[in-house]
């Protein structure tokens, strides 16, 4: 038997990827007097401060990333049903796709995301406490590895979004 490397099972990503629409949720739903710019320090060895409105940020890359790793049928899909919140039905008539499609498709689509949303670099949107400025998970004990720690792929080329070069 080949040993391979452990990979994460396609309900993980689909829970991923539902803890990160959860939480895209809570941010489009919240208050907008209640969203605040916030100071971050980032680098290790340079330490620099920047403003940033975090809530914003994230809807921003939900929806960005979302529409950059799509095809334009999986991402009409999900725009109807996950941004603009339509039940099966009305997908399904609108779409001209039946309700096995859809829901094949809508798994599809949440695997798909759950995968990018966790191996994105360099700032992936999943685990959402180290996105918000949290507590950053750098060193473990070998027991929270085994329970906690989510492989990342080795061999396959890492998720990074596309740069603009400067002029």
């Amino acid at each position: 038997m080949k040993k391979e490397e452990p990979t994460p099972c396609n309900c993980v990503l689909r829970g991923i990827f539902r803890a990160c629409y959860n939480r895209f949720r809570h941010c489009i739903e919240k208050e907008k007097h209640m969203t605040q710019a916030r100071i971050q320090i980032i680098g290790a060895t340079e330490r620099r401060q920047v403003w940033g409105r975090r809530d914003e940020e994230y809807i921003a890359d939900f929806c960005l990333v979302s529409r950059r790793y799509l095809d334009d049928v999986e991402y009409q899909l999900f725009r109807f049903h996950f941004l603009l919140g339509a039940d099966w039905k009305l997908c399904c008539r609108r779409l001209k796709i039946d309700r096995g499609t859809f829901f094949h498709s809508i798994y599809r689509i949440q695997q798909k995301l759950g995968r990018v949303f966790r191996e994105l670099e360099p700032y992936a949107l999943f685990p959402l406490d180290e996105y918000f400025g949290g507590s950053v998970r750098k060193d473990f004990s070998l027991e929270a590895r085994n329970v906690l720690a989510m492989p990342m792929p080795v061999g396959r080329h890492k998720l990074r979004p596309p740069i603009r070069k400067a002029a």
